[in-house]
């Protein structure tokens, strides 16, 4: 080919492949053995040149590649690069990558709890840990170049959303920000808020997977594909893929199973022989295959290893058992010899006694047999020994919940998922298509397999159409979920004042949508104020002022209005009272609805309210009496057919042998009714005289009416019809404007709130930080105010270490179970009453956050401390042992170490942030009792 190229092309030719080797990106480029991708040559070369990046591309797909560049280029330049990410976990991880690639003394690693050669050139921390060294103005900020935020969605996130925002907003101008982001529908929305904040930013979307991903149904024996390829006759067809016919075809039928044994008595009744045997084969061929029999099943079609998502960590559990108890044995025997050897180095630092608890010989033996499960209630040591068998090959089938999806490197040639609902904390509720992206985007390995799998478990009532709705649709947008908190305010007003501070708010990214969507209103209320002018000119009036003369008449109508509807509560009201009066025999005369007519009352009914009737608790809004008609029907009646008062008209005895059920009962007291009341005639309810016609304001409007000199227009009903449209315009246009006000400068709103509170406690003085607020803005967490005012009351001043730490524990620790479980077992004595102090607080704080509209309902504000933890914390710091504890306490493992982390974390800010010298030194000791055992013992964070 180049034999064909003219000497000028050779020449042309060779001049850009000398400035390509002069870039940075060339000698990146060959440390790996695979071609980049286009997007990810795109994303590095806006990077070199200056550019911010944001890259949005599927699960898989090497965006980190773009990271790893950042990094590269830093080390080049000498400047220092930011690696974050989301969990500790994968912090870890990617700081093993960078370890191995770069070496130990160029990479660092900062986490909640760890701290390794913080000072490198290249530091992967989580990213609170960032937002937390802007805020304090850290030294280590200085000659920072890059900041890579890997799994930038996040910022979604309800509960932690917002630091991805504030890192953002608060960086260096001198900084190039790097966005590692999973497939969204408003990429380019985002990044349009990032040029705004940040500067130039370039934003690569790719939708392409490099490993192409089948959709199946598994059902009893048969695999269905998802989807069939269609090509149409003229071309045109081609490649669009439609529902599979045989899964549309299964489930119709098992749909359309006879609901009863009647119907099915009278189907089989109409089929022919033929049919129903047909119709047995195909349903024998049709379960929910088992756990076990799945795994077989894949093993044998060569698609392990896989992770199935079971949205339960009971469940996860509960398979990895039926799988040994089934017998499956996905190692041999050199791979069990390997796996053995890896888990017994990894634990080595687990004490024995502790490994018994933490049900280490179970564990061991499914990992052996190459099946584990991954979850948050696990150890975090076990849950990073699966991770590493599993990358390895060596574990072959991982049961997961949910959360293995968010980050952790751990891709499968298969994901299996065994129902499209989960709880979502409040609900049973189905999957989102973001969320089947999610999940399924961890099946195809780069670079391992030709193709990954995603496999739906067959489900009773499955719609084969809706899931090819989930599986073809890649709308996941990025919400906001930023909101101001009190930290956060300190923090701002100390370092630039409150007026900067709104203006940094205002160019978030919630209220950068906020605006988006006022726009759109906007450009509304314009149109409106056009039309309104339009119908100005048409309602106007040669002999007066008729937007006057229209007020008049619609005032006149409100009042008309007004008067009718109390007119109709004053007599519900009366009806209401006459129905409570009502005793069993009275003789009613129902006055209008279906069973209007004569009636007996065989039970009043109960008084407005509340009662537990058969479908659980019914609201109502007065008495609903059981009558019998003249007709024979029993039927309870409402308050509608009552809309005015009603009267006894006669008493009549019930027989005590009388049945509301039986015919022959009703037939006989009916009969009695109509000879006892028969004479009474059916009066209609005289209609009572209108208060319109004796009120002073509605005489007043009628004569100024009258007076008006637009009245004896001739075109007075034509300007009339303009002045409704008008004014109905008009209150329309008002309810968009409301609209806009509710929807400018929400977030500055907020924060202007929080300040109010916080001088109103005396930690702002209006620009200026107090003593109190820099304790505060030491304070990080959902309940940063609570533990600020704990310290300020002396609430912790003369607790032991072990009683701090159970008082501690309630900052932090947020229970999984019910309102309404029992209450928690607390530590007696000191402990006991300081909780009850710190819940007091609460209270107080609670109904000032009430007073200034500070709603925890939107995500802002202090939820009440949660006391479940302050007995495992208490015991745990005392020096009790691991056994004992659990069985307290009845919590996982994974659990108890996850929040003793956590707790570790609040001590150490309360630490630092104590006035009080002997609370501060008792936070450190509480912090060493804690720290040991399997909650000190981990690999790397």
């Amino acid at each position: 080919m180049t034999d064909e190229l003219t000497p000028a092309e050779r020449y042309a030719a060779a001049r850009v492949r000398a400035a390509e080797q002069a870039t940075a990106l060339a000698p990146f480029r060959e440390m790996y053995a695979f071609a980049l991708d286009p997007f990810q040559i795109e994303a590095c070369q806006a990077l070199e040149a200056g550019k911010g990046v944001l890259v949005a591309a599927p699960t898989g797909s090497g965006k980190t590649i773009v990271g790893e560049f950042a990094v590269h280029l830093a080390l080049t330049q000498g400047r220092k690069c930011f690696y974050t990410t989301p969990i500790k976990a994968l912090s870890n991880q990617k700081y093993a990558d960078l370890v191995k690639r770069y070496g130990a003394d160029k990479v660092g690693l900062l986490t909640g709890d760890n701290s390794v050669n913080s000072e490198a050139p290249v530091v992967v921390m989580t990213t609170e840990v960032l937002r937390n060294m802007l805020y304090a103005g850290s030294q280590s900020l200085l000659g920072l170049g890059y900041v890579v935020m890997d799994e930038v969605h996040y910022l979604s996130d309800r509960f932690r959303g917002a630091v991805w925002e504030e890192v953002i907003i608060h960086l260096p101008e001198s900084v190039t920000l790097v966005s590692l982001s999973a497939t969204v529908s408003n990429a380019e929305e985002f990044g349009d808020w990032l040029d705004t904040v940040r500067g130039d930013t370039e934003v690569i979307v790719s939708e392409h997977r490099p490993v192409p991903l089948w959709q199946h149904v598994l059902a009893g024996r048969r695999m269905y594909d998802l989807f069939e390829e269609k090509s149409g006759r003229d071309g045109d067809q081609a490649g669009r893929r439609e529902v599979n016919p045989d899964l549309v075809r299964l489930a119709r039928m098992e749909n359309s199973r006879p609901a009863s044994g009647r119907d099915k008595r009278r189907g089989r009744n109409n089929m022919r022989e033929a049919d129903r045997e047909r119709e047995r084969r195909q349903r024998s061929r049709i379960w929910t295959p088992g756990r076990a029999e799945v795994i077989d099943r894949l093993d044998s079609e060569g698609l392990l290893p896989a992770i199935t998502f079971i949205f339960s960590r009971a469940g996860c559990e509960s398979a990895v058992q039926q799988c040994l108890y089934a017998g499956l044995r996905l190692n041999d025997d050199a791979a069990r010899a390997q796996v053995r050897a890896i888990v017994e180095e990894r634990t080595a630092g687990i004490p024995d006694e502790d490994l018994h608890v933490l049900g280490y010989f179970e564990w061991l033996e499914g990992l052996e047999r190459g099946i584990a499960a991954h979850h948050a209630g696990m150890l975090p040591t076990f849950k990073e020994v699966v991770e590493e068998l599993f990358v390895r090959g060596l574990v072959k089938a991982v049961f997961a919940t949910e959360t293995l999806a968010l980050g952790i490197n751990m891709p499968a040639r298969s994901v299996v998922l065994e129902k499209l609902v989960k709880w979502n904390g409040e609900q049973h509720a189905d999957i989102t298509p973001g969320e089947y992206t999610q999940l399924t985007g961890r099946a195809g390995r780069r670079g391992i397999d030709v193709e990954g799998h995603a496999v739906v478990l067959w489900q009773r009532a499955m719609d084969p159409a809706a899931l090819a709705g989930l599986a073809g649709t890649r709308t996941y947008p990025l919400r906001s979920s930023f909101k101001p908190s009190y930290n956060m305010a300190v923090n701002l007003v100390s370092q630039f004042g409150r007026h900067r501070s709104r203006e940094l708010l205002e160019t978030s990214f919630a209220q950068f949508q906020a605006d988006k969507a006022v726009v759109g209103i906007s450009r509304q209320v314009q149109r409106n104020e056009e039309g309104l002018e339009g119908y100005r000119d048409s309602m106007t009036c040669h002999l007066g002022d008729f937007d006057e003369y229209a007020g008049l008449r619609r005032d006149l109508k409100d009042r008309e209005t007004e008067l009718a509807r109390q007119g109709a509560a004053q007599r519900r009201a009366a009806a209401a009272v006459a129905l409570e009066k009502l005793r069993p025999g009275d003789v009613i005369q129902v006055p209008t609805g279906k069973f209007a007519g004569l009636a007996l009352v065989l039970d009043p009914g109960l008084a407005a309210g509340r009662s537990n009737g058969h479908r659980g608790f019914e609201h109502h809004d007065g008495p609903r009496p059981l009558v019998l008609t003249a007709e024979r029907q029993v039927k309870r009646l409402a308050s509608i057919d009552f809309p005015v008062p009603v009267e006894p008209l006669d008493r009549m005895r019930i027989p005590k042998s009388f049945n509301p059920r039986s015919p022959q009962s009703r037939r006989d007291l009916a009969s009695a009714l109509r000879t006892k009341a028969g004479h009474h005639d059916a009066r209609r309810h005289r209609k009572e005289r209108s208060r319109a016609a004796d009120d002073a304001e509605i005489a007043r409007l009628r004569t100024a009416i009258r007076a008006h000199p637009c009245h004896g227009c001739s075109d007075r009903e034509d300007h009339a019809r303009w002045g409704e449209r008008y004014h109905r315009l008009l209150r329309d246009t008002r309810q968009l404007e409301r609209r806009i006000e509710g929807r400018t400068n929400t977030i500055a709103r907020t924060f202007d709130r929080i300040c109010a509170l916080l001088s109103e406690l005396d930690y702002l003085r209006d620009d200026e930080v107090t003593d109190v607020g820099r304790r505060l803005a030491r304070l990080y967490g959902e309940l940063d105010l609570l533990a600020s005012e704990c310290l300020r009351d002396g609430v912790w001043e003369g607790l032991t270490p072990a009683e701090l730490a159970a008082c501690a524990s309630a900052l932090v620790y947020e229970s999984r179970s019910a309102d309404d479980a029992l209450p928690p077992k607390l530590p007696t004595g000191a402990a006991k009453e300081a909780l009850g102090e710190m819940v007091r607080i609460w209270g107080r704080l609670d109904a000032l956050e009430e007073e200034h509209k500070i709603n925890q309902a939107e995500g802002v504000g202090q939820r009440e401390p949660d006391l479940g933890f302050a007995w495992a914390a208490y015991r745990w710091a005392s020096g009790h042992g691991l056994d004992e504890l659990l069985r307290e306490v009845d919590m996982p493992a994974g659990d108890f170490v996850r929040w003793c982390k956590q707790l570790i974390d609040v001590l150490g800010q309360i630490a630092a942030a104590a006035p009080n010298g002997a609370v501060a030194r008792n936070a450190r000791k509480a912090v060493d009792g804690l720290l040991r055992g399997v909650v000190a013992y981990s690999s790397v964070g």
